[in-house]
């Protein structure tokens, strides 16, 4: 073969190779560019947050608070920090809310009220509510399985004589529902110097009521008996289900899903004194009355007895066996039944 074209097919050949080579690095220089990671936020210590929601006149409990890591350029000296001075979450348990505050924000060391803080009770108070105690026994306080924060229903015993003659009638009655418990004695929390929830007797219980429900409970204390039904948690949805059937709570037209939730909230949490209960001694042992004693007609027919022997002149007029007495108004005719 001819030296010459020998070497012109040397030389296409490395020409061909060499143009492969600069193409495959052209196309995959022009491929997606490598994604670069954004440059992290520098991250300072945990902050204490809260969990959910949290409105006002809200206890505080071991659900309500946690630490979360929070951005440092955000950090404020008032926010409460792991590790910090004030870092110790139980101190802040039974504490109340004063300010609203929302699911993921920071806590604050002004948005907290003390059980020792001046307007701590009031703080612990929804609006328009009132504070209203009641003395209780052991039997009568659910023997100190009652703690603040949960929701109980009141019962008034009580004795009613009458006007008459026999035993007096029995009778206990709900008086009120689904009262919130502020305190028991001096304890706004459930929860010992150990952290630990410890069950305790208490001779008094603070509740939230409205003002009309404070009046009745006071009345109540000076009529009988009062004692403590401790409520299910569960027993709110079945409130809130008794008010809208009723037509206790009617949505106003146009409001969102979340108004309609934050009224139906309101409902179920506030205390009610309607649609009251009651129980006789009758309704729980047959030897005891259903209804109060009535005035007997004895002395009238005692009177009617001997005017029916003045005017037959003798005994001979007096009635024998049974009799019937007949009362219309004031005036009393005994009817003596024969006997077969």
């Amino acid at each position: 073969m001819d030296v010459k074209k020998v070497a012109l097919l040397v030389g296409a050949l490395v020409i061909a190779v060499v143009t492969a080579v600069m193409a495959k690095n052209m196309f995959a220089g022009s491929g997606a560019d490598q994604a670069s990671a954004a440059p992290a936020v520098p991250v300072g210590p945990k902050v204490l947050v809260a969990r959910k929601a949290l409105p006002v006149g809200t206890i505080i409990d071991q659900e309500a608070l946690t630490f979360q890591p929070w951005p440092s350029e955000l950090m404020q000296e008032a926010y409460y920090t792991e590790g910090g001075p004030d870092s110790d979450m139980s101190k802040l348990l039974g504490t109340v809310v004063r300010n609203p505050i929302t699911a993921g924000q920071p806590i604050t060391r002004g948005a907290l009220v003390g059980p020792n803080d001046r307007g701590f009770l009031a703080a612990a108070l929804g609006p328009g509510m009132r504070a209203v105690t009641v003395p209780v026994s052991a039997t009568s306080g659910v023997a100190g399985f009652v703690f603040p924060g949960d929701r109980i229903d009141l019962v008034l015993t009580q004795e009613v004589a009458g006007g008459g003659d026999g035993p007096p009638l029995k009778v206990s009655e709900t008086i009120v529902r689904n009262l919130r418990v502020l305190a028991v004695d001096q304890r706004v929390t459930s929860l010992n110097e150990e952290g630990k929830q410890e069950a305790k007797p208490y001779a008094n219980v603070t509740f939230e009521s409205t003002p009309r429900i404070a009046e009745k409970i006071a009345v109540a204390q000076s009529i009988g008996m009062l004692s403590l039904s401790l409520r299910s948690i569960a027993d709110n949805a079945a409130e809130l289900e008794r008010a809208v059937a009723s037509g206790e709570v009617k949505m106003p037209e146009g409001a969102n899903p979340a108004d309609e939730r934050r009224m139906l909230l309101a409902v179920a949490n506030r205390p009610a004194d309607n649609s009251t209960t009651f129980t006789t001694g009758g309704d729980v042992s047959r030897f005891q009355r259903r209804s109060v004693p009535g005035r007997t007609a004895a002395p009238a027919a005692a009177s009617a007895s001997g005017a029916a022997i003045s005017a037959g002149g003798g005994a001979a007029s007096v009635p024998a066996g049974p009799v019937v007495r007949i009362s219309r108004g004031n005036n009393v005719t005994v009817v003596p039944v024969g006997a077969r």
